[in-house]
């Protein structure tokens, strides 16, 4: 972490993830494209329960981010003791999270659903659904936390056969479970939690027996209070940035049903394309956030700033091949969600407009991992929060009021812009207040 040259480190641990989170988004895909083989509201279904499931995925990667930022730093400051403290504790949030959700589960399941539709073929799908990836959503809990614990400590190579190992057993058993045991919906999440019970599997597996920085033992296991806290310090902020993207897309598909529920199946269609763009940079994202956590710590700013400048340079060309994409080839990703020619009508716009948010959205995502990594996800909380609930969802309601829903897929570059002028300001107020005294100090 201290040594190699950034770049060199920064794909190395970066590419493995990269990777898995590719294979990860090919079978989010490959669950919706076999869901609407089925029905248009099957894919509604599915694409209505996307907030429940990004909200638990907020909660998981959020504390990951807590656990991986204290344990790196800890580690680059030689503190093993709280380093080990940092894997237990963060072991113990994800098993009280995965009993939050698995409540949640069993008693809201349904009235999330009656509360956004009346269509009976959504509401009963979704329910099965959204009930079987709480009440199991055990699998993922685990599985993203003892996959950072792998990424705290460089191993990211490991996470590669954890997700693809959870993708493959989804894109296996999705097709037997939906269609020959005909289970429909509810099929697809078996498949999907499935898998992401075995990766857990697998995980844990590799941490204990490659994984040797970190001494994770629960004999004698008490939670920390103060571990704890550091942990959320930088996670919640974490948490609370996803769970708006939840609170985002619950409210654009209540904006969108306005119109027709074809738009809630675009905005779900879009939800699971753009994650072949996004995840390649949340990859990238979490290889980076180590690395600045580990040069934090060990007060090496050259290093930082390489790295940061880097990751932006990444994160912006990968950005940039996915509006390329999107613009040239929107029908072409409609069609294999077997879409009719009024969903392809409203989505081929929809796509392109929504795309050109991309050319400015990888600045902004580095940029973020960058104020966490530092200490200040604080930052990262205000930008995701102007961004989507202070400015997407206002200007989404607007907009819609012009009886056009056309120009109501343009909230999200305006909001993109917006974003991008916010971690510019925040990117000059980290500088001053955490790498230059750094560099002043060395001088």
């Amino acid at each position: 972490m201290g040594i190699l040259p950034v770049n060199r480190l920064l794909i190395s641990m970066s590419v493995p993830i990269m990777v898995s989170m590719l294979v990860q988004a090919l079978y989010n895909v490959v669950d919706s494209i076999f869901v609407a083989k089925l029905s248009e509201n099957a894919l509604n279904a599915v694409s209505l329960a996307f907030p429940v499931q990004n909200l638990m995925i907020a909660v998981a990667t959020g504390t990951g981010v807590g656990i991986n930022a204290l344990l790196s730093k800890s580690l680059g400051e030689k503190n093993f003791k709280r380093a080990n403290l940092a894997a237990a504790n963060g072991v113990f949030l994800a098993v009280c999270s995965y009993i939050v959700f698995a409540l949640l589960g069993v008693f809201c399941s349904r009235m999330f659903f009656t509360v956004q539709t009346d269509v009976a073929e959504i509401v009963e799908g979704g329910t099965a659904y959204v009930a079987i990836c709480t009440i199991c959503s055990f699998g993922m809990f685990l599985q993203i936390t003892y996959e950072r614990l792998l990424q705290s400590t460089g191993k990211t190579i490991y996470t590669m056969f954890t997700q693809g190992l959870g993708a493959v057993i989804n894109i296996v058993f999705d097709p037997i479970f939906i269609f020959v045991l005909d289970m429909g919906v509810a099929g697809a999440a078996v498949a999907t939690v499935m898998g992401q019970i075995v990766a857990a599997i697998l995980a844990i597996y590799l941490n204990g027996k490659k994984n040797h920085e970190i001494q994770l033992s629960f004999r004698g296991f008490r939670p920390s209070g103060a571990i704890i806290g550091v942990i959320y310090a930088v996670g919640v902020p974490s948490i609370i940035m996803a769970a708006i993207s939840s609170v985002m897309t619950f409210g654009m598909n209540q904006i969108l049903i306005g119109f027709t529920t074809t738009a809630t199946a675009v905005l779900g269609v879009y939800f699971k394309l753009q994650s072949f763009i996004f995840m390649p940079v949340f990859g990238l994202n979490n290889g980076l956030v180590p690395i600045i956590a580990y040069n934090f710590g060990a007060r090496k700013p050259d290093r930082m700033l390489r790295a940061v400048k880097l990751g932006i340079l990444y994160a912006t060309g990968i950005m940039a091949i996915g509006f390329a994409i999107f613009q040239v080839s929107s029908a072409v990703l409609l069609g294999f969600f077997e879409a009719s020619d009024y969903m392809l009508q409203i989505g081929v716009p929809a796509l392109r407009i929504i795309s050109i948010s991309f050319l400015l959205a990888g600045f902004c995502i580095i940029s973020s991992s960058t104020f966490q990594a530092l200490g200040h996800g604080v930052l990262s909380l205000i930008v995701s929060l102007v961004r989507q609930l202070v400015v997407l969802l206002p200007v989404a309601w607007l907009l819609s009021l012009s009886g056009q829903l056309e120009l109501v897929w343009w909230a999200f570059p305006f909001a993109e812009l917006f974003s991008l002028t916010l971690c510019i300001f925040f990117h000059r107020f980290v500088y001053r207040r955490e790498i230059r005294p750094m560099m002043e100090d060395r001088a």
